[in-house]
């Protein structure tokens, strides 16, 4: 499944029904360059089991604010529109793949 790019209007809607892992971030963000790969190799892994979505926090600050996102890249993990888990800063694979697997 491809990487989702969600928006304030949308966002709602892409977190509501099962795992979401949302990777807030921002295109000057040098971390957030470096995770973007990691991202689109564990979504070709995790088919099924979850899906990812990027939220860039320059063009929807509304969702951003409403999730406190203070830096970047912050990634939340959703099951069922709930945040069950929240890291902040680049991650390798391993550890993401482990976050999805707890709570798929």
């Amino acid at each position: 499944m491809a990487i989702i790019n969600a928006t304030d209007k949308d966002f709602a809607e892409n977190i509501a029904e099962g795992v979401v892992l949302v990777d807030f971030w921002a295109p000057w963000c040098g971390p957030c360059k470096m995770i973007a790969p990691v991202l689109e190799e564990l979504d070709g892994e995790i088919e099924g089991k979850a899906k990812i979505v990027k939220v860039d926090v320059d063009d929807n600050q509304e969702t951003a604010g409403k999730y406190g996102i203070m830096s970047i890249p912050t990634l939340l993990l959703f099951k069922d529109g709930e945040i069950v888990e929240k890291v902040v800063g680049f991650q390798p694979k391993d550890a993401l793949a482990q976050l999805i697997e707890k709570h798929a």
